[in-house]
Order: structure tokens, then C-alpha cells, then sequence
């Protein structure tokens, strides 16, 4: 990848990050991909550095809080570069343009991205959550349920994990995607448009969700319960997963390692990452309760719900071809 074209869209990406309405600008530390990070590993070379790409929620948020990846990794003579990204979409587009090795998100976004072309593998997943994503409209709402969505502006970030919630409680309520008017803004734009009462109704994930409630008093009109699972996925590029399984092993069993730690200390992890993440306390807290832990193989099972997603976008007209998610799947995980 041209160093130019590498700049390019990390100086794009923190400008959309800075912007961010619920947190603080993006992080960049000694591990902050920039214009200096080394190219994509080649097919045959392992790799000293490990570019990792990460968001607003989950637990490699506490993972890069507590530095244990860091000493493990430097032990093996490998350093880290940490950024920080708005949503999954526009992490996995770092991912294809080979700046970021790892990284993670939720359902869709991987869909979306295999669809374009990017060299992505699963390499693990986290339990349902679906109480962490939900449909929320303004604390003076007269909308009372899903239905009444029809004909109304619904904002969300294009190609996140609340597309599918969108597209799933439409279904339920009996209405089509196409019955209402769907506004593409990453969080902070759409957090500034759902207060100002230019949308109706906002479709987002925690800790977006929970700061919204907390300092919005945004109401929930639906969430995931009995409509989606809402994974988190750990991905990374095949080159990398397959030249540095060494590496990648390590980053899972230390993901494993605070994900137990986070399930039973939901406000230490929130006053932890509250300063990194600019998020506060409570909000933070209420996120981390509502969610799930502990990382889990990628088997037939999750390979097949991924793919009836795949199959409802390409149906829809959001993605522009179809895909199969086992293709995105390293041999030894399927």
C-alpha cells in the first residue's frame, strides 16, 4: 500500500473521530497506525509489529487500558500500534487498505466488507448480546412502536451491526426497508442529528446506546432481544493470521484473560476505560452490564448465521453480490 494513499485515510479517519460527539478524540499512542506504520505483512514474512484496530466498546478497550497484550508481545519482540476507529465499517476499510492487521466488530460489518473485497479472516467471537444494540427515539417521542416507523427518517451507521436489528424488527413489525427513510451517519453525526430532532428514530450500539440514555434521555423503542444475536467478532487480514499464528494465539488468550475479569467488575472496567474512551462512569457501567463474555471458536453454527445475514443483505440490494462466509474462515476454525 502507497504510503500516500495510507495517509490519506488515517487523516480522514481521526478527523471523523475528533468529531465524535459521545467521546473524545481519536487516540493515537506509540501503537497509533500513522503515516510511518509498515506495510501489510507479505505471504511468507511474520511480522514485529501488530496494528490493531479497535472502537468504543468491547473489551480490547481493556485490553489496551491494562497493557498486559503489550508486555506479552514485547516479551516475543513484537510492539503494538493501537487506533482507534468510529464503527466497524470504516475499521474493516483500514483493514482493506492493509493498515491495520486485527481488529474488531460486530455482525454486518465483516459481511459488508467480504463483499468488497477485503482480505479478512474470523478469528473468534463473543457471545450473544442483544440487549447491547437498539432502536432509540428522543425522551418526547410519540412513537410508541416499530410500526410507526413507516414514512420516518431512521439514522445509522451504514454497514454496522444495528443494520441488521433495522431490517430484522422492520420485518417484525410487517413493514419493509423500504417503508422508511434511512439516513447513513457514523455516531457522532447521528447523535447530533437525533438531538437536534433531524431524525426520528436512531439505530446504535453500546456505549453509543447507553450514553444516549444516560445524558439524552433517549428511549428505547426496541432492541435486539428474541430479533438478533449481535456477536462481536475478532478478525484480522488472512496474510497476518496465517504468517503469525503465534501472535494471534496470544492476542485470543489475553482477550480471554479480561473478558473473565470484566464479567465481574463491570464498574472498575468502566472507571478504567472512562478517561480512555471519554465515556462516562455510569454510562459505561450500564454498557458493560448488558452485555456478554467469553470468547468462543468459530463453528458451523455461527458460520451459518452469519451467512442468512449475508443472504438478507444481498436480497435487500446492500450488499452487491453474494458472498460465503466460510470463505473468511481459516481452515483450522471451520
Amino acid at each position: 500500500m502507497k504510503k500516500n494513499l495510507i495517509m490519506s485515510f488515517v487523516l480522514s479517519t481521526l478527523l471523523v473521530t475528533v468529531l465524535s460527539g459521545c467521546g473524545a478524540a481519536s487516540k493515537s499512542t506509540a501503537g497509533a497506525a500513522d503515516t510511518k506504520a509498515p506495510a501489510a505483512t507479505t505471504k511468507s514474512e511474520k511480522s514485529t509489529t501488530l496494528r490493531i484496530g479497535y472502537q468504543k466498546y468491547g473489551t480490547v478497550n481493556f485490553l489496551k487500558a491494562n497493557g498486559e497484550l503489550d508486555k506479552a508481545l514485547k516479551e516475543k519482540g513484537i510492539t503494538i500500534q493501537w487506533t482507534e476507529f468510529p464503527g466497524g465499517p470504516q475499521l474493516l476499510e483500514a483493514m482493506n487498505v492493509g493498515s491495520i492487521d486485527v481488529g474488531h466488530t460486530g455482525e454486518a460489518p465483516p459481511i459488508f466488507a467480504q463483499a468488497a473485497g477485503t482480505p479478512l479472516v474470523y478469528l473468534g467471537h463473543e457471545p450473544a448480546s442483544p440487549a447491547s444494540e437498539a432502536i432509540l427515539i428522543p425522551e418526547k417521542s410519540e412513537i410508541k412502536s416499530v410500526a410507526e416507523l413507516k414514512g420516518k427518517k431512521v439514522a445509522l451507521n451504514k454497514g454496522s451491526n444495528v443494520h441488521y436489528l433495522l431490517v430484522k424488527q422492520l420485518e417484525k413489525a410487517g413493514l419493509k426497508y423500504e417503508d422508511i427513510q434511512v439516513v447513513f451517519l457514523p455516531p457522532a453525526d447521528a447523535r447530533a442529528a437525533f438531538e437536534k430532532g433531524s431524525v426520528d428514530a436512531w439505530v446504535i450500539w453500546d456505549p453509543f446506546f447507553s450514553a444516549a440514555e444516560t445524558s439524552a434521555k433517549a428511549k428505547i423503542l426496541a432492541d435486539g432481544k428474541d430479533t438478533v444475536a449481535n456477536h462481536e467478532f475478532y478478525l484480522a487480514t488472512r496474510n497476518y493470521a496465517e504468517n503469525n499464528k503465534e501472535t494471534v494465539k496470544i492476542v485470543l488468550d489475553q482477550l480471554a484473560k479480561v473478558d473473565t475479569w470484566s464479567k465481574d467488575h463491570p464498574k472498575e472496567l468502566a472507571e478504567t476505560l472512562s478517561p480512555q474512551l471519554g465515556i462516562d462512569v455510569p454510562s459505561l457501567e450500564r454498557a458493560a452490564k448488558r452485555r456478554t463474555y467469553g470468547i468462543q471458536p468459530i463453528d458451523d453454527a455461527l458460520i451459518n448465521e452469519q451467512q442468512k445475514i449475508a443472504d438478507t443483505f444481498f436480497k435487500l440490494g446492500l450488499i452487491p453480490k453474494e458472498i460465503k462466509v466460510k470463505d473468511a474462515v481459516l481452515p483450522a476454525t471451520k
